[in-house]
């Protein structure tokens, strides 16, 4: 978004990308429900910021059909190419990508809904951001964010899961130290209300697996490939603490010995709807 946002902390290459991809696939039904509880359907006008690899941006297109309209916004044109092929592979000619900063960029007051996910967390200030942005909506239109909560992971910690506990204490500190906001979920509700936004709507989620063909373990060692550089570099943990050729068969065997599920980063979602 703006020249000084947070920095990225999962970086930016061809690996990460792929990583976007994967996670979409496993928060798919928590964004897609969020943008139905929202109220997102047919010939709506959108405007996704921080689309990334364009999934969110995708999912919205699905709910507001060929008579609606979706606009997709990110600083990085590299992943931009990415989207617009993807979204193309999958026959939507109704979702367009921009690059550049979505509040500085000449966009149109008439959109019925702005939506993201897991970009207000890299913003210097969401509140603002998130006013300036709302001014792009129409009387009545929607206001919906999805965005990570890591506080929470303290809470989970348990002896006989030491993997789990020391991959959360390396990835919380990490984010930290990179100057992301690890609360932004928790703090949706004072971003949306100082905002000038009506107090949102709620709900936690999170994907937790077990089973050995899940996902989620290969997730994990992807995420912590694109967090490496900086876990070393803030000098957190090294790539041999964080062995990532033996990290998902050793979280696989934890969940088997602690019957224990691994939990991913859960996600808050949020959304509100302006005054007609």
């Amino acid at each position: 978004m703006a020249d000084n946002e947070r920095t990225y902390t999962m970086g930016r290459s061809k690996e990460e990308t792929e990583r976007l991809i994967q996670q979409s696939g496993l928060y798919e039904d928590i964004t897609r429900r969020l943008l139905t509880d929202a109220g997102l359907f047919t010939g709506m006008k959108v405007l996704d910021i921080g689309s990334g690899a364009g999934d969110v941006a995708m999912a919205a297109a699905e709910l507001v059909g060929n008579e609606g309209e979706v606009v997709g916004v990110d600083m990085n044109p590299e992943i931009l190419e990415t989207a617009r092929a993807r979204a193309q592979a999958a026959g939507l000619a109704n979702v367009q990508f921009l690059a550049g900063d979505a509040q500085t960029l000449d966009l149109p007051n008439d959109f019925d809904a702005l939506i993201g996910r897991l970009v207000l967390m890299y913003l210097p200030d969401s509140v603002e951001t998130l006013k300036q942005l709302a001014t792009h909506l129409r009387p009545g239109g929607i206001v919906a964010f999805q965005e990570v909560e890591l506080s929470t992971y303290a809470s989970i910690a348990r002896p006989e899961t030491p993997v789990m506990n020391q991959l959360a204490e390396w990835g919380v500190e990490v984010f930290r130290r990179s100057g992301a906001h690890i609360s932004m979920g928790f703090d949706l509700y004072a971003t949306f209300v100082n905002a000038g936004l009506p107090e949102p709507s709620l709900q936690y989620s999170a994907p937790l697996g077990g089973p050995e063909a899940w996902i989620g373990y290969q997730f994990i060692v992807a995420a912590f490939q694109s967090l490496l550089p900086l876990l070393e570099r803030f000098e957190i943990a090294t790539a041999e603490e964080v062995d990532l050729d033996t990290l998902a068969a050793r979280l696989r065997a934890e969940v088997v010995a602690s019957k224990r599920p691994l939990m991913l980063p859960p996600h808050i979602t949020a959304w509100a709807q302006l005054p007609a």
